[in-house]
């Protein structure tokens, strides 16, 4: 996956990882704020859509954030948008965030976000995934 042009200063919470020699988007929303969830959603968008169609393993991992209803209403846009991009998502951390916003991330985007207990196992099923 080679990196776009044009592309915003990464910011440590938004970056590629290399896992089991694939190339995977690490959404590092570990003990965020809600500001730190706008800022991160709009570089997530612009990396994810600059890849193509069906190219993206995502891991994001929600451990210790905090949630308002306005961040999750941004997380919802991003993962609606970025759909066409991602081939598999997974998120590690879900305790940090009330089901019924999760929830209505993944009924807005039209998506599923498999939970994992573990970064790595989550990592490993998004590289064995087809």
């Amino acid at each position: 996956m080679s990196a776009a042009r044009n592309l915003p200063a990464p910011t440590g919470r938004v970056r590629f990882i290399e896992y089991q020699g694939k190339q995977v988007l690490f959404l590092d929303l570990t003990d965020c704020t809600p500001e730190d969830v706008f800022e991160a959603m709009d570089e997530c968008q612009q990396i994810v859509t600059a890849q193509p169609p069906h190219s993206v393993l995502t891991l994001s991992d929600y451990t210790g954030g905090q949630f308002t209803r306005e961040a999750v209403r941004r997380m919802k846009e991003v993962a609606a948008y970025d759909r066409p991009h991602v081939k598999r998502a997974a998120v590690v951390g879900l305790e940090s965030m009330p089901v019924a916003l999760f929830r209505g991330i993944m009924d807005f985007s039209a998506r599923r976000f498999p939970s994992f207990k573990t970064r790595e196992d989550a990592l490993d099923w998004l590289v064995q995934g087809k």
